[in-house]
């Protein structure tokens, strides 16, 4: 018996070709009643029909009328739950969105996931679902399971009269119905502060008004009411270097004034006289000393010429003083001297006169 699926391997399907499905079947049961059947065992030396018809077919128990053939099925586990032959089952929220393997008979629905067993539900009909509160996060729970109390607790968390409000707007045959309009209300809670929506359901509840929108009207109109703060001045701190506000400060226009701005701008214009202008000054002071002593020694060397020093005028001794604006000095004066090659003969002469 150990080896029965390498015996049937090797001595029914080997080399067999089979037309289809029914071909194969019925050629399986020919050969296990006239061939595989009827061979003398190896171990127990009898045929194996001749034995299983004496001995292990009267201790058999009756077999099943309907064989309960098992579901197998890939599933996605969507935001709560998962959907298995038209019914719902809920899935551990850590595995929200990921591909599970499913094997649903008539009794349960066992849920795997890469192989470990995760969740087992009881088999529901079409239409309905099986859901563990624990499987869900806990703000959604009270919704999920049409839990009607625990939401009317949440409302009254926030407010006494925001909790009748919910719990007059559940008071129908139907409450699951109404739901939604609750949960707006404690959207409303969220937006406009528990303080503004308790004040409003308590109005509502005097005036017997239960409508979820007339409350979301009542805290818009009284948020437009509410007059917009303009912006408060703030004192600016002192700054580092601003200057004292006396120094902006003007005077009637007259003679005595003029003169005292003319006067005060003087001495700003003087003061302001920055290093630069005192350096350009005093280097066209020295370029006009120099001019000076240029036309000196021109008037002196010119007189020696008209002397009759004929070395000198023959040896075109010339000096040139020029005076203008340079480059160097800006405004001031510089002063250009050519002298010739024979300047140190002249000087010569010059000592013998």
């Amino acid at each position: 018996m150990e080896r029965v699926v390498q015996y049937v391997r090797g001595n029914f399907f080997a080399g067999e070709v089979f037309a289809d499905l029914e071909d194969a079947q019925a050629r399986a049961v020919f050969w296990c009643q006239e061939k595989a059947g009827m061979r003398i065992h190896g171990t127990t030396q009898a045929r194996p029909a001749e034995v299983f018809t004496a001995e292990e077919a009267p201790a058999l128990l009756p077999a099943p009328a309907d064989y309960d053939v098992p579901l197998f099925q890939d599933a996605k586990v969507h935001r709560d739950h998962l959907e298995i032959g038209k019914a719902l089952y809920s899935v551990p929220g850590d595995y929200i969105g990921s591909q599970v393997d499913v094997r649903a008979d008539s009794e349960l629905v066992k849920i795997y996931h890469r192989g470990q067993l995760i969740k087992t539900h009881p088999r529901m009909r079409p239409g309905t679902r099986s859901t563990d509160p624990s499987d869900l996060p806990e703000h959604k729970s009270a919704y999920a399971l049409r839990d009607i109390t625990r939401l009317i607790g949440l409302c009254a968390g926030h407010g006494e009269n925001i909790g009748i409000y919910a719990e007059r707007i559940l008071d129908d045959p139907l409450p699951w119905t109404r739901m939604r309009a609750v949960y707006r209300l404690i959207g409303l809670v969220r937006q406009y502060g528990p303080a503004a929506v308790e004040a409003a359901c308590a109005k509502a509840l005097d005036l017997d008004v239960i409508a979820v929108g007339k409350i979301d009207s009542m805290l818009a109109k009284a948020v437009e009411n509410i007059p917009a703060l303009m912006p408060v001045a703030v004192a600016a701190g002192t700054a580092r270097f601003a200057r004292d506000p006396s120094e902006y400060a003007t005077a009637a226009a007259g003679p005595a004034a003029a003169g005292r701005s003319a006067g005060a701008g003087t001495t700003l214009a003087s003061r302001g006289t920055g290093g630069a202008a005192s350096a350009g000054t005093g280097l066209a002071n020295a370029g006009t000393g120099l001019a000076n002593a240029g036309t000196s020694i021109a008037t002196t060397r010119t007189g020696l010429a008209n002397e009759g020093t004929g070395d000198a005028a023959s040896s075109g001794t010339t000096g040139t003083v020029g005076v203008g604006a340079g480059p160097r000095y800006g405004r001031g004066v510089q002063l250009h001297l050519v002298f010739s090659h024979a300047e140190q003969a002249q000087d010569e002469q010059e000592e013998q006169r």
